[in-house]
C-alpha cells in the first residue's frame, strides 16, 4: 500500500494534505510507504526533513511520488491536461483512490475525467452534515480558521483599533463590527471580534442562528418572517430564499451597515454563486476608512464591489478585502486540521486485515463524497435520475 501526498500547484494554494503528525499515524495504519513530494509542506511550515523524520519517503517530483500510488491525498483537485506545467492526473495509476476538496459539483466535468482515467475520487467538501462525520468535515475546519483570519485581516486594515482605548489624550471608541452569515466561519468571526474588543452585531437568514449569535455576546440584526423560518436545509446549509425576502432583509441591513467600521461577509449557498448582501449603495453609505472583508470571494463575493483575489479602496475610502482562499492565509493551522480530517476519513473506512481502505457504497458518508468508482461516475447529483 503506497499513499502519496502531492505538492499543491493551483494558484494561491499554500496548504498541504498531510503533516508529519498525520504521516506517522498513516504509517501506523499499516501503509507500507507514505511518499511526500519534495517541497509539498514548505509553504505551511513543514520541511522535507520533518516528513522524513516521521517516516515518509521524499519523492523528487509528482511522477516519482505517484508511481505505484494506491491512495492520493490532495487539498485541491490535481491538475489535468493544459491546466499547468505538470499534468498530475496523467501520473495517477488506474484504480487509485483520490481524496481532496475536488469541487465535484462546481466542476462536474472533473468526475467524468476521473472516471475515464479509472480513478476512484472522493470530494470531501460534499461530506454530509451528520454527527458521525463531524471530525472529518473539511468545510467546517477550514471555515473556522477563515472566520478567525478574516477578522484579524479586518483589524489590521482598520486604522482606528478594535477595543475601546482610554488614554490621557482621550478615548478611542470600540470598533463596530458586523458579521453577515452565522455559519461556522461567521460564528468564529463573531467570537474573534469580541475577543479583540469590538462591538459586534451579526445577521443570518437561518432561524437557529439568532440564538447562536446572541450566545456569543453579539446583537442580532435582521428581518424575520414566515419564509425565514424555513431558511435552512436538513444538512444545515442556508437555502436560497425569495427576492422579496432579500429585499426586505437588505433594507434592515442597509440602515445598520452605514454605521459599521468593519463588515465581514461569510454567506455561501452550496453549489451556487455567493449571494450579494452588500450593494454598491451600501458601500457608498459607509464611512471612509471602513473595511469590508469578503470571505465568499472565491464564490463571486457577497459584496457587489468585491474583486476576487484583490484588495481595493473605493472612491469613498472603503477598503474591500476580497482575497481568495482564506484558509490558505493561515496555512499552518489549516493544513494541520485538514490533514486530520483526511486521516479520520481513512481511519473510519480502514480494513485492518487488508490494510487498505474499504468504502461501502451504502454508507451515508461514502454515498455523499464519492464521485467515481470503478470507472463510472456514481455521485447521485452527477448521474441521470433512474
Amino acid at each position: 500500500m503506497r499513499l502519496t501526498v502531492l505538492k499543491e500547484r493551483r494558484a494561491g494554494e499554500t496548504r498541504v494534505a498531510a503533516t508529519p503528525e498525520t504521516v506517522k499515524k498513516l504509517i501506523g495504519l499499516g501503509i507500507t510507504t507514505v511518499a511526500v513530494e519534495a517541497g509539498a509542506g514548505v509553504a505551511s511550515g513543514f520541511t522535507d526533513a520533518a516528513y522524513q523524520e516521521a517516516g515518509a519517503e521524499i519523492a523528487a517530483d509528482a511522477g516519482a511520488a505517484l508511481a505505484g500510488a494506491n491512495i492520493v491525498l490532495k487539498v485541491r483537485a490535481p491538475l489535468g491536461t493544459g491546466e499547468g506545467e505538470v499534468d498530475e492526473l496523467s501520473f495517477i495509476p488506474r484504480g487509485a483512490l483520490l481524496i481532496g476538496t475536488l469541487e465535484g459539483l462546481a466542476e462536474p466535468s472533473r468526475a467524468a475525467t476521473y472516471a475515464s482515467l479509472g480513478i476512484d475520487a472522493a470530494s470531501m467538501e460534499l461530506l454530509p452534515r451528520i454527527t458521525r462525520a463531524q471530525s472529518m468535515d473539511v468545510l467546517s475546519s477550514q471555515a473556522n480558521l477563515a472566520g478567525y483570519r478574516a477578522v484579524i485581516e479586518g483589524a489590521t486594515a482598520f486604522d482606528k483599533g478594535f477595543p475601546m482605548l482610554m488614554t490621557a489624550a482621550g478615548t478611542i471608541p470600540a470598533a463596530n463590527v458586523f458579521v453577515m452569515g452565522a455559519g461556522v466561519a461567521g460564528l468564529q468571526a463573531i467570537a474573534t471580534g469580541r475577543r479583540l474588543g469590538g462591538r459586534v452585531s451579526a445577521t443570518d437568514v437561518r432561524p437557529a442562528a439568532k440564538e447562536e449569535i446572541k450566545s456569543l455576546g453579539a446583537s442580532f440584526v435582521g428581518y424575520e418572517d414566515e419564509e425565514s423560518k424555513a431558511a435552512q436545509t436538513a444538512g444545515g446549509y442556508a437555502k436560497q430564499l425569495s427576492a422579496d425576502f432579500y429585499a426586505r432583509q437588505a433594507e434592515v441591513v442597509a440602515a445598520h451597515i452605514a454605521k459599521q467600521d468593519v463588515v465581514v461577509t461569510t454567506a455561501l449557498v452550496q453549489g451556487r454563486k455567493a449571494p450579494t448582501l452588500v450593494t454598491a449603495a451600501m458601500v457608498a453609505s459607509m464611512k471612509p476608512g471602513s473595511v469590508i472583508v469578503d470571505i465568499a470571494a472565491d464564490a463571486g463575493g457577497n459584496c457587489a464591489l468585491t474583486q476576487p483575489g484583490e484588495s481595493i479602496v473605493t472612491e469613498n475610502g472603503v477598503k474591500i478585502l476580497g482575497y481568495r482562499n482564506w484558509p490558505g492565509r493561515i496555512c499552518g493551522a489549516a493544513s494541520a486540521l485538514y490533514a486530520r480530517n483526511l486521516l479520520t476519513f481513512l481511519t473510519t473506512f480502514w480494513d485492518k486485515d487488508a490494510k487498505a481502505p474499504r468504502l461501502p457504497e451504502e454508507d451515508e458518508i461514502v454515498h455523499g463524497v464519492q464521485l467515481t468508482r470503478a470507472g463510472a461516475v456514481v455521485h447521485p447529483q452527477l448521474t441521470p435520475a433512474a
